[in-house]
């Protein structure tokens, strides 16, 4: 009987040692998840004004050379505001599915399933970054032209050699940025590559990414 009984303690006490160690991994669970739903909360502001501060002005900016033309702009003028005005709504629309991506992260799924959707989120974020950002090299050229457009002066026509300087600094500028890329991702500098990796994935994930890499070795351990 003795025997029996230290059995029945011994397993009673295992099922509650479960029981405390389930709760302690629920609790664990529901305050690294709170702090993963704040850590991209900058993330989904960053790319709500990525589309008020970028993609809506460049739109405005070409409705507002469409609106002012009397009669057909001449083809460099008509190429510069329609590279504007794409970029903008291009900016918008990645904004708005970037910022889709982390309002529709489900935080009750599993935490290789939530990992998934991370990675997934960042990739779309370093796209987004990509088309946002590296025409910059180039677009300042059509904005300029526009602006110019808007205060009735052709520039192609009055001083085409700044339009050209200029798209030839812009394609020596993503060239270079191709080359850095290249040369940083290079298996020689692991440091650097790891920092540039960083770098395009932005705090936001990166934090988020932690917290979950946590709560999965919590599950293991």
């Amino acid at each position: 009987m003795e025997l029996d009984e230290l059995k029945a303690t011994w397993q009673a006490l295992d099922r509650r040692l479960e029981q405390n160690n389930r709760i302690n991994l629920e609790l664990f669970k529901d305050k690294k998840l709170e702090k993963a739903r704040t850590s991209l909360r900058p993330l989904f502001w960053g790319q709500l004004a990525q589309m008020l501060l970028i993609g809506l002005p460049f739109v405005l900016l070409a409705g507002c050379l469409w609106a002012g033309l009397e009669s057909r702009p001449p083809l460099p003028l008509l190429l510069a505001g329609i590279f504007v005005h794409v970029y903008g709504v291009a900016t918008i629309a990645l904004a708005g599915c970037t910022m889709g991506l982390i309002r529709t992260i489900d935080y009750s799924a599993p935490v290789l399933a939530i990992q998934k959707q991370l990675a997934k989120l960042r990739r779309f974020y370093i796209i987004n970054g990509m088309i946002a950002g590296l025409p910059w090299w180039l677009m300042w050229v059509p904005v300029l032209m526009v602006l110019s457009g808007l205060a009735g002066v052709d520039l192609y026509a009055r001083a085409p050699s700044v339009v050209w300087i200029g798209l030839g600094i812009g394609v020596a500028g993503l060239l270079a940025t191709w080359w850095f890329h290249r040369w940083s991702r290079s298996a020689k500098r692991p440091r650097l590559a790891k920092a540039m990796e960083d770098s395009v994935t932005g705090g936001s994930l990166l934090k988020a990414q932690r917290i979950f890499d946590e709560i999965a070795q919590f599950e293991k351990e």
